[in-house]
């Protein structure tokens, strides 16, 4: 029970804004509105995904208009990431929470209406801020929510337009 209460501890803080803990990065582009391809300090270049939510596909409904959210949320400044429990994805990307000027990237996406919360356990430190995060869009009518969500969900497109 201890070392668990430890754990949500240093998890809590590992997640917070401006914190030490997190790793500072800089973008080199947005493959798409969910994924990015940052330079960290050290120099290696990283595959990011965003933890929690999903972007429209670039040949879907939305899907340039959220890649350019998220170029210019990240452009020009430094980035912090900040990990959650399970580090990486099963393409080896890095599953994170992405922080700019005190801003949460994931979050602003779905502020914006231009994602669908997607949480995956056991990454649901945001889930309920999230989930929050879409409703207010959804009754703001931001992004996609204007006309009503999107014709069809990132999955399923996916799903019925598979990469080569």
């Amino acid at each position: 029970m201890r070392r668990t209460a430890l754990f949500l501890f240093f998890l809590l803080v590992l997640l917070l804004p401006g914190q030490a803990a997190g790793f500072p990065a800089v973008l080199e582009r947005a493959a798409d509105g969910d994924s990015l391809y940052v330079r960290l300090q050290d120099g290696r270049s990283e595959e990011v995904r965003l933890i929690g939510l999903d972007t429209p596909e670039l040949a879907q409904e939305w899907g340039g208009q959220a890649r350019e959210f998220s170029e210019s949320f990240c452009r020009g400044g430094r980035l912090e990431l900040a990990l959650d429990r399970e580090q990486r994805d099963r393409y080896g990307r890095l599953l994170a929470y992405v922080w700019r000027d005190g801003r949460m990237l994931n979050e602003a996406l779905l502020q914006a209406g231009l994602a669908v919360t997607l949480p995956i356990k056991p990454n649901t430190a945001f889930a309920r801020r999230f989930r929050q995060a879409q409703e207010q869009a959804q009754a703001g009518l931001r992004g996609f929510w204007a006309q009503g969500g999107l014709e069809m969900s990132p999955s399923r497109f996916r799903k019925l337009h598979p990469r080569k």
